[in-house]
């Protein structure tokens, strides 16, 4: 993904532009597209900043927690339910979510899926 331009850039564009400058000429001058010129002239005018958005992070961890609360509760009432099980619970709530979406929940809780016990290691023989 490509970085955003410079704030100093996006600020000298949007002075000129209030300096009396059209947008595609500001743009022109400046050496970015018009719809760059365009679209922080919109921040400005919505956000009263041309500063760029956060780029990255997680995007869509709010649709699993927004069912946090029956995720754990179902969790807590029966400790060894599968995230099969649990990915068809929440389909059943109108909620479709992988496997790998449980999985990450459960480790941003720390919360262990394994279902046996940690088995002591053989002296004898290695053990896979």
């Amino acid at each position: 993904m490509a970085r955003a331009l410079s704030m100093d850039l996006r600020d000298r564009v949007v002075t000129a532009i209030a300096g009396g400058l059209s947008r595609r000429q500001a743009a022109v001058r400046f050496g970015v597209s018009a719809a760059s010129a365009i679209r922080w002239q919109q921040l400005v005018a919505e956000q009263g900043t041309p500063a760029p958005q956060q780029q990255g992070g997680d995007r869509r961890s709010g649709k699993i927690e927004a069912h946090a609360g029956l995720i754990m509760a179902t969790y807590e009432a029966t400790p060894d339910i599968t995230l099969a099980e649990l990915q068809a619970l929440l389909a059943d709530c109108g909620t479709p979510v992988a496997i790998g979406t449980l999985w990450r929940f459960f480790d941003r809780r720390g919360i262990t899926r394994k279902k046996r016990p940690r088995t002591r290691r053989s002296r004898i023989v290695p053990t896979s």
